[in-house]
């Protein structure tokens, strides 16, 4: 449970941690320039860039979607209440800092697996006294176990955002549909889906690519077509809000990403093709670059 798990026992923590295998969160954290990871999540980053040497640029505008999502979600219809599952590392821009900067009082309930997340959920705690954040240690295999312990600081009598950002491409179609499913039965009217997902049908010899060097080191990882997105919502009763399922960079673009550091003149040459990631700016992006859908909808 979220009170629970933030107070467990480092010593158990560490026996939780894989460092021999690498994990999604973790390896999202690397292209994110982030510092929580190890070598073996490093090494399967490597791999996938060198798979596609813009694949970054897929998990960098896919973060971007998630706040254009609460930025418009937030400031434009007044949801006041998220469940972000799959959350991954604390990062510059978490979804109750893009909230309550528009809506002090909003309230966000953090889930993710990892234990190096957990280890590092506290930075997600940081609330501003009007709003209320929490984190539950889960698995989005358990639905009743997320929804059990989200209920402990969203109220589910009002409208509530589930995110779904990244996250099911990691899930076999038999999980996949039902998980959703139960998850988005437990909302009330008025909630939204912010759902993205990798697909092969934009630029399928790049994401082929990357898939084999995940599969390799057995993650799940599943390609799902623009219709088997749109399933998650329509299957649900979900109405979908303009511009539809689209390429990420395509979700009501505001050219607002955060500018990237610029290090001194020469420190790039010294780095990696990995480590020089963190440094670029992704407003040079094509559609060859993107192999995500983003879409967000409406629970009637």
């Amino acid at each position: 449970m979220p009170g629970d798990a933030l107070s467990q026992d480092p010593a158990e923590l560490r026996r939780r941690i894989d460092t021999t295998k690498a994990h999604p969160a973790r390896v999202y954290d690397v292209f994110l320039g982030g510092k929580d990871n190890y070598p073996v999540d490093r090494a399967a980053a490597a791999a996938a860039l060198a798979a596609n040497p813009r694949g970054y640029l897929d998990v960098r505008h896919n973060r971007d979607f998630l706040r254009r999502a609460v930025h418009t979600l937030t400031g434009e219809e007044g949801i006041r209440q998220y469940l972000d599952i799959g959350t991954g590392l604390p990062t510059q821009e978490n979804v109750h800092q893009i909230a309550q900067r528009i809506a002090p009082d909003s309230r966000v309930v953090y889930v993710d697996n990892d234990p190096v997340v957990l280890a590092h959920a506290r930075a997600l705690l940081t609330s501003g006294p009007r709003g209320r954040t929490d984190y539950i240690d889960a698995d989005l295999d358990d639905p009743a176990q997320i929804l059990e312990g989200a209920a402990k600081t969203l109220d589910f009598g009002r409208p509530v955002a589930l995110a779904l950002v990244a996250i099911l491409h990691f899930v076999e179609d038999e999980r996949a549909y039902p998980i959703v499913r139960e998850l988005i039965d437990a909302l009330p009217p008025g909630s939204r889906l912010v759902l993205s997902h990798l697909t092969e049908d934009l630029n399928p010899e790049n994401v082929r690519a990357v898939q084999r060097t995940y599969t390799e080191r057995g993650f799940t990882f599943v390609l799902r077509t623009k219709a088997e997105v749109e399933r998650f919502l329509t299957e649900n009763g979900l109405e979908i809000d303009p511009p539809g399922v689209v390429p990420a960079h395509h979700w009501r673009p505001d050219h607002a990403a955060p500018l990237p550091e610029q290090p001194e003149a020469g420190y790039l040459d010294d780095l990696d093709d990995l480590e020089k990631v963190r440094y670029r700016d992704i407003d040079d992006v094509t559609d060859a670059d993107i192999n995500v859908y983003a879409v967000t909808g409406r629970k009637p």
